[in-house]
Order: structure tokens, then sequence, then C-alpha cells
């Protein structure tokens, strides 16, 4: 009975949030496995053109690697479907939600590092080295800055102003209109 009263905000039973959480994975996990065929599309067909048999070991090192990381990224992205279906109706949504999320997150890890491996391995060829590892850089610090430290700093946020909104209640002064006191801090 305890998986029918309403466990949420949103007034839904902990059923309902573990089948929203999942759709909300699905749409995410739909996003990112297209970028994740696109790349790996592109380095299968890496090797059967004519430039390849001329790159060095240091390219075709980065090339193996980085098409080894997209097949992991791909098999991360799509094991929650997997999940899913090996499990489906044997009342284990809420434990296919929490692995999938993390099975999720690994996948974006990974995918980072192809990105960045893809993005080393063609500047590397188009204009040298220095360049490949200035671009691979770029594209690792891009990545992490828009996927890790962008939702840690909304996150902040969020929890400054959940802060704020509880810290002080809104007083009312004359004529009735609620007014927010400012925090010692913001005085």
């Amino acid at each position: 009975m305890a998986d029918h009263s309403p466990c949420t905000a949103r007034n839904e039973t902990p059923l309902e949030r573990a089948d929203r959480n999942f759709g909300e994975l699905l749409q995410e996990l739909r996003v990112t496995q297209t970028g994740v065929q696109i790349l790996f599309a592109f380095l299968l067909t890496l090797a059967f053109t004519p430039r390849f048999p001329s790159l060095d070991t240091v390219q075709r090192t980065t090339y193996v690697v980085t098409l080894l990381l997209a097949v992991l990224a791909a098999a991360l992205f799509t094991a929650p479907a997997a999940l899913h279906r090996s499990l489906f109706q044997k009342g284990a949504k809420a434990r296919i939600v929490q692995v999938s999320s993390r099975l999720a997150t690994l996948g974006m890890g990974v995918l980072v590092l192809a990105f960045t491996g893809s993005v080393l391995l063609v500047v590397d060829v188009t204009t040298g080295r220095t360049g490949g590892l200035a671009a691979g850089g770029a594209t690792l610090l891009v990545c992490l800055g828009l996927w890790w430290l962008l939702p840690r700093l909304v996150q902040r946020a969020v929890r400054t102003d959940a802060h704020r909104s509880a810290v002080r209640p809104p007083t009312v002064v004359r004529g009735g209109a609620p007014h927010w006191e400012l925090s010692a801090r913001r005085r």
C-alpha cells in the first residue's frame, strides 16, 4: 500500500514518480544517442578512407581509443532500454530508474572523452599535433563546463534561492503588501 500514497510535491505515488523519471531519462537518452550514433558512424568510415594508412602511431592510437569510447558510450546509453526490457513488469521500476540514471551519467562521461578524442584526431590530421592537442583540450573544457560545472552552478543558485525563501518569510507592512526582509548578509 505504501506505493500508492502521495510522496512528492507533485502529489504522485512512488510508482508514478518512477514512471515520470524514466520517461524523462528516455528523452535525454534519445538526444545523446543520436550524437553517439553519428560520431560512431563517422569513426567507422574513417578506417576506409584513402588517407587512413598514412596516419602515424599516435593518430591510429587516438582513433582506436576514440572508436572504443564511442562504442562504450553507445552501450551505456542503450543499456537502460535493455535493463527495462529484461525487468519489465517485475516490480523493479524504481531500481531501473536509479541504475539507468547512473548508466546515463557514466555514458556522458565517456562521451566527453569520445568527443575530445574525435576532435583531437581530426584537428591533428588536418593542422598538426599542436592544433589537435589544443582543440582536444578545448573540447574537453567546453564539455566539462557545460555538462559538469554548469549543472552544479545552477543547483547552487537553486539552493541559494530556496534558502533565501526559507530564511525570511514575508512580513506584512502598511498597506497589506508582503515585504521580504533582506538577510544580514545582503544588507
